[in-house]
């Protein structure tokens, strides 16, 4: 449960940091470069992360163990999880916050730790007892609050392809940690080296694949030498920690345990911008925060008596 809050805790940081490199200058000087900022700073977050996985791994001299691991059948099925959570998760994010902006994207992409629950029933046989459920469904309600910016009521022009990306995020961040719960059962595959073929993977497909159909190496190529990279360097410093500690949380209290505890990252994220940028939240803000996190560690655990009870 420890792991699982504090990468709440580390993502909200990595979030921040990341979104002073958004918007720096290399991200806002044209029309062009604001709609790669996503795809390019997804590219460069996971690219790095990968190496400082790598520096990681290579410190403990288990790199060999990953390249042992990525040849396992458990490691294919961590390397669809890649997929699902990375290119898929994220392209679907991005372009949902295209078609229907911020507020909206969030609210329906908040409904992943739902879907998880529910898969992880499905396919791990993990249970979730009432009192975990109801903490789980406070928890989404509270993110759902968090994110919710009055619009006037004017829906956006695009919104049912929009929700439909939306729901592809929804589908493909739950699908990973479900996905790579599974090959993490393997005792062979450890956490720290399934995340390592996670970053490895999500950061190929998206160099080879994504930035060549969205035409992004140009400014991704741009950006390396500035400032803005070290600041994206540094996100993903903190992102690769959070990402250590959701899946060995993943693999100690199963993924739909882990799930609730990582989305506190939107509860955290109010109290570090108090914090670095002094910004004096809302009640609001401080309402759902609370209901977040508290909601989220009753679903993580509730209370042993009532798992014994059940």
């Amino acid at each position: 449960m420890i792991h699982g809050l504090l990468s709440g805790v580390l993502w909200a940081l990595d979030t921040v940091v990341l979104g002073i490199a958004l918007s720096s200058t290399p991200f806002v000087t044209t029309e062009q470069a604001i709609f790669l900022a996503p795809f390019v700073s997804t590219f460069l977050h996971d690219f790095f992360s990968g190496i400082w996985m790598l520096i990681y791994m290579m410190a403990k001299r288990e790199y060999g163990k990953v390249i042992k691991a990525l040849k396992t059948k458990s490691g294919k099925y961590i390397m669809i999880g890649a997929l699902l959570g990375g290119p898929v998760g994220m392209s679907g994010y991005v372009a949902a916050i295209k078609l229907m902006g911020p507020a909206y994207t969030a609210i329906i992409s908040a409904l992943y730790p739902a879907l998880g629950a529910f898969l992880a029933y499905v396919f791990l046989k993990e249970k979730m007892n009432k009192i975990q459920l109801l903490g789980l469904a406070a928890s989404i309600l509270g993110v759902i609050g968090l994110s919710y910016v009055s619009d006037g009521g004017v829906a956006p022009q695009n919104l049912i392809i929009g929700l439909l990306c939306a729901l592809l995020s929804v589908f493909g961040w739950a699908g990973e940690a479900v996905i790579c719960a599974y090959g993490m059962k393997d005792p062979d595959v450890s956490d720290e080296q399934a995340l390592q073929i996670r970053q490895i993977t999500s950061a190929v497909f998206y160099g080879a694949i994504i930035l060549p159909v969205v035409s992004g190496w140009g400014l991704t190529l741009s950006i390396v030498p500035t400032s803005t990279t070290a600041i994206v360097v540094l996100a993903a410093l903190f992102g690769t920690i959070s990402y250590i500690l959701y899946y060995r949380s993943i693999n100690r209290i199963g993924p739909a345990k882990a799930m609730a505890l990582n989305i506190t990252y939107t509860a955290w994220s109010v109290a570090l911008a108090l914090i670095i940028f002094k910004e004096i939240p809302s009640i609001k803000s401080i309402i759902c925060g609370v209901i977040v996190i508290g909601g989220s560690l009753v679903a993580a655990n509730a209370t042993s008596w009532f798992a014994a009870k059940e």
